[in-house]
Order: structure tokens, then sequence, then C-alpha cells
């Protein structure tokens, strides 16, 4: 068995829930158990854990996938190796590995995973660029490879344009010479975020209200209409960005922040054959378990990105974990520009 140089913590802190309800309410912070070390097992110790949507309803009880009570907290984070069973051979003490699934429960000081529940990531990168790499940006990353085979001078549009996985399509897409349209609701601070995804790369930002009006006119002048649009919204945003797709072009619904359905006019299908599709990073990872080669591919390029300066993690708020309720009402607010990050 290989060991740390300095030596194995084995007392544990994380952020536990024994019911569903609202995360201020059911979330504590309490001692846990770290399991014993098996032949392939790798101790972790967390370094940072972000608090997602997806974290957030899953505490609610309202996620697809939720993990068997009491569970720890968190779908995402990076750690560090502190040891490993026999059998690992691909991790050794003091490389950085994020979660190669959804519940982990990342939002612990430390933990005991078995190693293909882990993909190792560099060192050298930014601890909050690997704390946020493993939804964000993969999500992304397959939503604009998966679905058009799109090419530099293309264009995309996508709502919740300031998300996490916005904020990473409009870079990603930036370093392939894809043109990005981003749509926002309208806020008190609105300048102030158009010069914040315009400095990430964005080409076009523009309010929901916008989609309707001449000016989406005067933006294809000088850019091809999108042939992918990007909903994690729901309700009228998608109708009214549906409307500026190229014929057979493709939707792909992630998310529903307006917790509104997708309305599609009868036109739409008959005259312009435009398709509607479906995404969810942890499916995806569940069909390409037995595919390595995919999941190295995404993660190479991604942090090539990252390494060249043209990835960046999203505007983050980092919280001590004792400060973990904060952090948790925090991530709940309407228009929140900052994702919350804990520091384990």
């Amino acid at each position: 068995m290989q060991r740390a140089a300095a030596g194995v913590l084995r007392a544990a802190r994380g952020l536990l829930y024994e019911r569903h309800g609202e995360p201020a309410a059911v979330v504590q912070l309490k001692d846990i158990e770290v399991a014993k070390l098996g032949d392939t097992d790798v101790h972790v110790k967390m370094l940072a854990a972000p608090i997602n949507p997806a974290d957030i309803n899953m505490i609610q009880g309202t996620y697809a996938n939720l993990p068997s009570l009491p569970a720890v907290g968190g779908n995402e984070g990076v750690g560090e190796v502190l040891e490993v069973g026999s059998r690992v051979a691909a991790l050794k003490p003091g490389d950085w590995v994020i979660p190669a699934t959804s519940g982990l429960g990342t939002w612990r000081t430390q933990g005991v995973f078995p190693e293909r529940m882990l993909l190792k990531v560099p060192s050298d990168i930014p601890v909050l660029s690997a704390a946020t790499l493993s939804v964000n940006p993969c999500t992304a990353y397959r939503m604009l490879a998966d679905f058009e085979t799109l090419a530099p001078g293309d264009s995309i549009i996508q709502n919740a344009a300031n998300s996490g996985v916005g904020q990473a399509v409009i870079q990603i897409a930036k370093a392939s010479g894809i043109k990005t349209i981003n749509v926002v609701r309208d806020r008190p601070d609105l300048p102030k975020l158009v010069e914040r995804l315009t400095a990430l790369g964005a080409d076009h930002v523009v309010t929901e209200e916008m989609l309707r009006k001449p000016e989406m006119k005067e933006i294809f002048k000088s850019i091809p209409k999108p042939r992918l649009a990007l909903n994690c919204v729901g309700g009228k945003s998608t109708t009214e960005m549906l409307r500026h797709l190229q014929p057979k072009g493709t939707m792909v619904t992630y998310g529903g922040m307006a917790k509104q359905p997708v309305m599609v006019p009868v036109s739409a299908f008959i005259f312009r054959d435009v398709r509607l599709r479906g995404f969810w990073m942890t499916q995806w990872r569940k069909e390409h378990e037995q595919d390595q080669q995919s999941v190295a591919t995404m993660m190479d390029a991604l942090c090539q990105l990252i390494h060249k300066g043209h990835l960046t993690a999203p505007a983050c708020t980092q919280v001590p974990l004792q400060d973990y309720r904060e952090a948790l009402e925090a991530a709940m607010k309407p228009f929140a520009s900052s994702k919350q990050i804990l520091l384990l």
C-alpha cells in the first residue's frame, strides 16, 4: 500500500442530510466515519467543492437521481489523494482527482472512494477550475460536440447564458471559432453582466425581451442563424429562442429553471423540421462507463483549454465549510452571479 509521506488523516467532517427538505434546514455539519481502505480504494482529502442547482434539488428530493439517506451532499469538487489501496495502479498520493460519477458526496473534508469513481486531473490547474470541472464544462463540451457538426463561423444560441454551463459554452465555443448569441434575463445590473460575458468571449448578449425585436435582424447580418440552441429555462424563453433557429436545427434542453414546459409552435416542426433533444450529463456518464477513451478525450480537451487560459472557472465565492448555511442560502437566490465554493 502506498502512503503519503506526511501520514494519513482519519478524522473527517461533512455536510449530511437525513431527510429531504430545504437545504438550510436539513443539512448539518457532522463528524463522519472514514471507511477502511480496500484494495481498489483511494483515500482522498477534499480541497474544494461547489454548490450546484442539482445538489440543491437532491436535498429537496426533487432530482431524478437521489442517493439513499442519510447522505453527504455534493456531486462535484476536487481532492488530493492521500493513500491508495494495493491494487490501485493509476493514482498515487499527491495526485488530484475529481468525481467520475454523480452522488459521490463531495461536501466532506475527506473520504474513501473506489478508484473507478475518480478521474485524475492535472494538479497544476487552478483549484477552482478543477473543483468546477466535472459538471458544467463537461455538459457544455458534450452539447457543443454531440448534436450538430459545428465549424468555425457557425453560430449557436443559448439562454441562461450567465449560468455555469452558459459561461463554459461561451468559452469553449470561442476557442473553436463558433459565434454565440447569449440570452439572459433582464436585471438591475445588466450592463455589468453584459460586460462580464463579453470579456469571456460572448459575441452577442441579449435579453429575453429582445428576442422578438428588430435588433435581432441586425445580428444576423453579420453571422448565420444558429443551427444549435441550448435551453436551460423552458417556457416563453424557449419559444422565442426557437424562432431564430435554422431549418433542421436542433434545440437541446438540459434544464428547466422557469419550471414551465417547452412550448413549440406546430409550424416549427412542419415547415422548418426543427429537432428537440434532451441532455443529462449523469446519463452520458452512465452510458460511457466502459468507454474511457471518450471520457479521456473530453477531459484532456478541457484541461488543455484551462492551461491555455481559454476556459476559466465561473465567478466564485469561496466559503469556509463552517459557513455552509450562508452558502446554501446564497446559492438559492435569484440572479445569483457567483457560484458558492466550499473550502474543505
